[in-house]
């Protein structure tokens, strides 16, 4: 019995002594590793400092220390992602000008896709929509300075000026020959974030040309308001840019009963984050098809991708832009700050949208309704009263009183605005059919 005590407390202590031994191996080995990466790290700083050191008294043009640290910044960000950007003292006070008060610019949103500067959407009823700019266009050159390497801060930089200034463009776009002149006249950038129409008796289009902070309380103003009539919801997200995540994750809410709506997934876990929705906030379960195209990006791609996922919507159109990525502000002095990606966003499925974007349930292009009118169409029971019209129109007396019919009203879609947007067409043809289903 002793000696089965005294093995047993050999067996211990042996356990005691590999455990320490190996508690102190991984100690040492982790300590290795941390000693290697914080030289390799003074390693690097070294090589970048002698680097400056190297062009500051070599270089063939004389230039400041201050200057070449902040074109090492400048370079830095520029080589993380497309979104990523130092922002020098000039480039900050613009960014507060933008957020916080009127300025004067073209109106349109620009990414970098495939290296190249791209129109993701001009604002409806700015300088830029007005002169003829779409999704999709690549802008080749800003005042005769080309757009290669050049950022998007550098360049929105550029395209911001003076109210009535104007700024000539020179853009590629898919289908012509050759690049484009595009001459705008600055304006000042005031949007309608909002805005409704009535389709036939019983259909609400609603067009969402931006998520500014007052979205979600429009669109719910909207739909209360005409509630009772209306029995299918059009949501128009076409060139939509984008704005506010807590805008997108709102509207989503309207018709969503619970569930995720988005999340975002950063290296840190602050920045780790779950948006669901609440059943008391949903304010209606009718029919919905959702328009999107090239120019739909970051929170109009959670909202129709989320919608998407929750099977609540029909999604159609084009295939979105694919910003899916979150950039923050961060001041590093008084005057100069960074914008950097912390996170990307995640869909409801867990799909992501960066660089991928949301497809369309029904893929379909742009374009007019090819229609044809035979004037000369008559029924058995019109024949008679219609020969007498023709006859009328022989003896000279070819009065028409067109005038109530012509006049379209402002907040109405007619079947004639219908045939110059195929999109919205079909949309309109998707609504009906689900109302029917519905019952």
């Amino acid at each position: 019995m002793q000696n089965t005590k005294f093995m047993t407390l050999g067996f211990a202590s042996i356990s005691l002594a590999i455990a320490l031994l190996f508690s102190t191996n991984l100690f040492a080995e982790n300590k290795v590793n941390q000693e290697d990466s914080e030289a390799s790290r003074l390693e690097a700083l070294a090589k970048f400092t002698k680097v400056i050191s190297i062009v500051e008294q070599y270089n063939v043009d004389k230039v400041s220390i201050e200057e070449l640290m902040d074109k090492a910044l400048e370079g830095m960000m520029s080589n993380l992602d497309a979104h990523s950007s130092f922002l020098t003292q000039k480039d900050y006070k613009q960014l507060k000008v933008q957020t916080n008060g009127e300025f004067g610019g073209l109106g349109i949103t620009v990414g970098i896709r495939d290296g190249a500067l791209t129109v993701i959407a001009p604002l409806e009823g700015t300088p830029a929509d007005k002169a003829g700019l779409k999704a999709g266009d690549i802008i080749l050159k800003i005042k005769n300075k080309s757009t290669l390497n050049m950022t998007i801060d550098e360049a929105v930089a550029i395209m911001r000026g003076k109210v009535g200034t104007p700024i000539d463009l020179t853009i590629v776009r898919e289908g012509e020959a050759k690049p484009l002149p595009i001459h705008i006249v600055r304006g000042v950038i005031t949007i309608q974030s909002v805005y409704t129409k009535k389709i036939g008796d019983n259909i609400e289009y609603i067009r969402v040309t931006s998520f500014d902070k007052k979205v979600v309380d429009d669109v719910t103003k909207a739909i209360k308001t005409k509630a009772a009539t209306t029995e299918g919801i059009i949501l128009d997200l076409r060139n939509n840019p984008g704005g506010l995540l807590d805008q997108a994750v709102g509207l989503v809410d309207l018709f969503v009963d619970n569930g995720d709506i988005v999340s975002q997934k950063g290296r840190k876990e602050i920045d780790n984050k779950t948006y669901t929705a609440s059943a008391s906030e949903t304010i209606t379960h009718k029919p919905l098809v959702v328009l999107v195209n090239g120019g739909s990006a970051s929170a109009s791609e959670i909202v129709s991708g989320a919608l998407q996922d929750h099977k609540r919507a029909v999604i159609l159109g084009e295939k979105t832009f694919g910003k899916g990525s979150v950039q923050v502000i961060l001041p590093i002095t008084d005057k100069e700050a960074i914008k950097l990606t912390i996170a990307r966003y995640y869909l409801p499925s867990g799909r992501t949208i960066q660089a991928v974007g949301v497809t369309p349930d029904i893929e379909v292009l742009p374009g007019e309704v090819k229609t044809h009118k035979n004037s000369f169409s008559i029924k058995e029971a019109d024949l008679k009263k219609h020969l007498e019209e023709e006859l009328q129109k022989v003896d000279g007396d070819t009065r028409e009183n067109n005038t109530s019919n012509s006049e379209d009203k402002k907040d109405i879609i007619t079947p004639e605005n219908l045939t110059k947007d195929i999109q919205l067409k079909e949309a309109v043809d998707i609504i009906k059919a689900l109302i029917i289903l519905k019952g």
